[in-house]
């Protein structure tokens, strides 16, 4: 057994809410801004000090600060930091797992609710919560394919790492899944472990040879491949977004007409047959990645030993404590000028009126 030391969140995911600290102190700013300008039609400035004598510049900059630090130590707080302080080597039976996820536009679909790529995204976090020993990675897809997890047994990383997936993962369009099972090849740790790779597409890929192909050379290579088609035969449009998120109308071709995206189910089972594998049709009520993994549970596992940290502390209470002080402190100076803030003039320089 090693001691060793190492930090980690228990939920990264609150950690995006450290983007309020920004927006808050943009919105101060725009705030201070109009409030000087309404005063400047009434008075000069240089008046406010004899018109509003309990009016503190600096005093107001501190409660912000003291007020962004509380959000701040909040947000950490619910994060939960932990620490952990015990490795042991432990030993594991399972399999290396490539999830490759197809992210061009056809996937923001809505004919499987919320879209295609959401319900993926939501059985691939189910699978990672119900998984042990298995050692998993993410690859993303589209016209290029690229590694977004490597191979690891971090599954809350794989969840993090999971939730930044979106059609925009990348720059260019297109479906190539040989790509994506191509990189999944290569990518694999050169060990005696059973492989398998997952294709979560809607089959829509212009270059079926190339896919034919790349699943063919891994399965000489031991790599099994399996396919879920994500949507209905009946297909659905392309749902087109601006920039701030929003639903705008769907995608149309040079004439006019509205697209219809839909599901190759042909493609994807020729692609789990030649990789040895088996192809799934997700639907509204089941994705289908659960009777995947079943059958890829069925694979001979290999026992390998891997450095683990078995005991966290959770330090969220530092945090909150923290963030309770600085609540205290906003209390006090919730209203005006205090007297004992005269007494040491805390917030003026010296010979200066308030500012």
């Amino acid at each position: 057994m090693v001691m060793e030391n190492v930090l980690r969140f228990e939920h990264p995911d609150d950690l995006y809410g450290l983007i309020l600290i920004p927006l808050l102190i943009i919105i101060y700013i725009v705030v201070r801004l109009r409030q000087d300008k309404t005063f400047k039609r009434f008075a000069e400035v240089s008046m406010r000090n004899y018109l509003v004598p309990r009016h503190s510049t600096r005093r107001g900059v501190f409660k912000f600060v003291v007020f962004l630090l509380m959000v701040a130590c909040l947000i950490l707080g619910l994060a939960n930091l932990q620490s952990g302080s015990k490795m042991e080597e432990v030993k594991r039976e399972g399999i290396d797992l490539y999830i490759a996820v197809d992210v061009s536009n056809s996937m923001n679909a809505q004919d499987i609710v919320p879209s295609r790529l959401d319900r993926s995204k939501q059985a691939i976090n189910k699978l990672i919560s119900e998984m042990r020993g298995d050692r998993l990675g993410v690859i993303v897809f589209a016209d290029k394919a690229f590694v977004q997890l490597p191979i690891t047994t971090d599954y809350s990383a794989a969840k993090m790492f999971l939730s930044s997936v979106s059609t925009s993962s990348v720059a260019s369009q297109g479906t190539a899944i040989g790509e994506a099972v191509k990189l999944a090849t290569k990518s694999f740790p050169n060990d005696e472990r059973s492989k398998a790779i997952i294709i979560i597409s809607d089959g829509e890929d212009h270059e079926n040879s190339a896919a034919m192909e790349a699943a063919r050379d891994a399965a000489k290579k031991g790599i099994r491949i399996y396919t879920i088609g994500m949507g209905l035969p009946d297909g659905a449009p392309i749902p087109e977004y601006n920039q701030y998120g929003r639903q705008i109308g769907y995608k149309k071709d040079r004439e006019g007409n509205t697209i219809v995206t839909r599901l190759d189910e042909d493609m994807l089972r020729r692609i789990a047959d030649a990789g040895g594998g088996i192809y799934v049709r997700a639907n509204n009520s089941n994705v289908g990645l659960e009777k995947v993994y079943d059958d890829i549970s069925k694979m001979d596992k290999t026992e390998i030993e891997t450095q683990v940290f078995t005991d966290y502390e959770d330090q969220f209470q530092w945090f909150l404590g923290a963030a309770l002080v600085f609540l205290l402190m906003l209390v006090f100076l919730s209203s005006g000028k205090k007297q004992w803030e005269n007494k040491w003039n805390i917030f003026e320089r010296k010979g200066e009126g308030y500012v």
